[in-house]
């Protein structure tokens, strides 16, 4: 569950106090899980809203995304090939904006809808679309750049 809370933040220290309020809510509300689900869905699920209202708190600063910040790093994205293991991935993760990456981990790693992200985080449909869009964009290059940058190492070492 540890890592469910740190896609949501760049910050170990943040990510361990969404995970102890996360747990504190499981133990709150143990009596609420009907077994017909599995019991990680159920905790898992509160780690994702756990942390989804730990930004909702500071909304203002959070998940606000300057979007022309970054519009300057979309540009010329190509697909990117290779593989990453799960905490070279996670690290690029939490290079987004805390906004993409909100959008980002709920629509592509917790299977939330556009429509589900925009009342979660009180946004419209289309901007979570696009911040989506954007996520995605904004990965593909920093994962382009990093992959140049292993082979220039490579080469000029």
């Amino acid at each position: 569950m540890y890592g469910v809370c740190l896609r949501y933040t760049d910050d170990k220290d943040e990510a361990q106090d969404i995970l102890q309020n996360g747990f504190i809510k499981v133990f709150e509300n143990i009596e609420t899980f009907k077994a017909t689900g599995s019991l990680e869905g159920w905790i898992r699920r509160i780690m994702v809203n756990t942390a989804l209202n730990h930004y909702r708190q500071d909304k203002a600063s959070r998940l606000k995304v300057d979007l022309d910040s970054v519009d300057y790093m979309l540009e010329g994205s190509d697909n990117v090939g290779g593989e990453l293991d799960a905490k070279e991935l996670l690290k690029v993760i939490q290079t987004l904006p805390a906004g993409f990456r909100a959008v980002f981990n709920m629509f592509a790693i917790e299977g939330y809808s556009h429509k589900e992200i925009a009342e979660q985080l009180n946004i419209s449909e289309g901007t979570s679309k696009s911040q989506y869009s954007r996520a995605r964009a904004y990965l593909q290059k920093l994962l382009t750049d990093e992959k140049k940058s292993k082979v220039e190492n490579i080469f000029y070492s």
